[in-house]
């Protein structure tokens, strides 16, 4: 099984979490962040994978190092899971509709990391999450999973139904690109390496 556990303790977090591609089983996340906690768990469900997720983090200043933290650590945990890449489809894209919003999310397992981010959110809070994090997240994933990532809101007028879209096509395209297909022979490249 394609799995990863991963630490990570500083002075304003402490994260505990474990990935597995391969078993949806049990989902389980705590962040301190009632609406990153949904968004997490719309990913991970649509993701097809299994993510377990405690995190303290100083809230009593705001939620940005927890949720950049956060997508540092799920961003490494993926990339062990992933180990040599051996057959995965390696590509991933996904439009998600959520009522009056729709976002679209394509991906490259390339071992480059990039982002490009396109989103304007009309609230700048939901609780206790500030919005503007939604690309920090976004980024701090990325660039840790070593994963090459567009994403962007194409319309929509409330902001919870843009970003939940948002994470839903990050979690449906991962499952897309983490699959194995078995006709191919090591991995899909013409340079013989992802990395």
């Amino acid at each position: 099984m394609r799995q990863a556990s991963s630490k990570r303790e500083t002075a304003e977090t402490k994260i505990d979490l474990a990935v597995r591609l391969d078993d949806a089983s049990e989902i389980s996340i705590k962040t301190g962040v009632g609406f990153f906690d949904h968004m997490l768990h719309a990913f991970a469900r649509h993701g097809r994978i299994g993510l377990t997720l405690n995190v303290e983090g100083d809230l009593h200043i705001d939620s940005h190092h927890t949720v950049e933290d956060t997508g540092i650590v799920l961003g490494k945990a993926v990339r062990e899971a992933l180990g040599d890449k051996r057959g995965i489809v390696r590509f991933g894209t996904s439009y998600v509709p959520m009522d009056d919003a729709l976002a679209f999310v394509s991906l490259d397992i390339s071992g480059r990391p990039f982002l490009h981010f396109e989103g304007e959110f009309h609230l700048t809070s939901l609780g206790n999450f500030d919005t503007e994090l939604v690309r920090e997240f976004f980024q701090a994933f990325a660039f840790n999973a070593g994963i090459t990532l567009h994403a962007r809101v194409l319309y929509g007028e409330n902001t919870h139904h843009k970003i939940e879209a948002l994470f839903k096509a990050l979690g449906r395209a991962l499952a897309e690109a983490v699959k194995i297909d078995p006709s191919l022979e090591g991995v899909l490249s013409t340079k013989g390496l992802l990395e």
